[in-house]
């Protein structure tokens, strides 16, 4: 026999109802939230970015494939990593269907990481992805790290690295919890934890008028909750999320 509550249809509709009321108050708040986050002030990016994509070299200003829009996914695939990471790759399993209706829109969807172009192709064939995957090259103009989802090994060691607009501790060696889930995952990625951590996931978004090129608008970690495909379905699911650690894997790496 089931712990969970029980009652009658109607006990259940006016339960129903009572939560109608605050989901539409949520659906209110996020609504003003979007507001809030056009609102924000454009900064000009002066700097010279540059990219390698599957078209060959390319600026920040190409990224935008012709949209005046440009929203970019900082995918976790670090230069050393043999695989992207799990996390990212179960966000990214969402990108191929909206990217269609996003270009069409006037806003480009694009993921960006650190790993070679050949890396990139070889796992977007694996995970049957389509969606456009850039490299951004390192030097003077350091897209990763400028936009905080790229730290060095000093900047680890020291405390120098601040993630969600907050400055970490020094990571400890060896690392805490060097077998916990973030290990795990690190090693799923053919990385220890310290390397694999060094990159970090995001979304960063851009506006271009005129021939210049602002950033409007970041978000990291529990910001990015939205961008999980399964988790809004999950939330509806009757026993939530239900979770006990990192339960997902990439999507070919699940028991048949």
């Amino acid at each position: 026999m089931t712990m969970h509550q029980t009652g009658t249809r109607d006990e259940w509709l006016a339960a129903r109802l009572r939560l109608w009321e605050a989901e539409r108050e949520l659906t209110h708040r996020s609504d003003e939230l979007a507001r809030q986050r056009q609102a924000l002030p454009w900064v000009r990016i002066d700097k010279d970015y540059r990219f390698d994509t599957a078209a060959g070299p390319a600026s920040l200003a190409d990224l935008f494939q012709g949209r005046s829009q440009l929203l970019v996914y900082h995918f976790m695939f670090g230069v050393d990593y043999t695989a992207g990471c799990p996390s990212c790759s179960a966000i990214a399993d969402g990108f191929n269907g909206i990217a269609t209706h996003l270009a069409h829109h006037d806003v480009m969807l694009m993921a960006v990481s650190r790993a070679p172009q050949a890396k990139l192709r070889a796992y977007k064939e694996r995970m049957g992805w389509t969606f456009p995957w850039a490299t951004a090259l390192p030097g003077e103009a350091d897209f990763n790290a400028d936009f905080n989802v790229w730290f060095s090994e000093t900047q680890q060691r020291e405390g120098g690295i601040e993630y969600n607009y907050r400055r970490e501790p020094p990571m400890p060696v060896p690392p805490r919890d060097a077998t916990g889930p973030a290990a795990e995952q690190a090693s799923s990625t053919g990385t220890d934890l310290a390397t694999y951590t060094r990159e970090r996931p995001g979304l960063s978004a851009f506006v271009q008028e005129d021939g210049v090129v602002y950033h409007t608008y970041s978000t990291y970690a529990r910001g990015l909750d939205a961008l999980w495909g399964m988790y809004p379905w999950l939330d509806r699911a009757p026993k939530g999320r239900n979770e006990n650690g990192v339960w997902w894997r990439r999507h070919d790496e699940y028991p048949v």
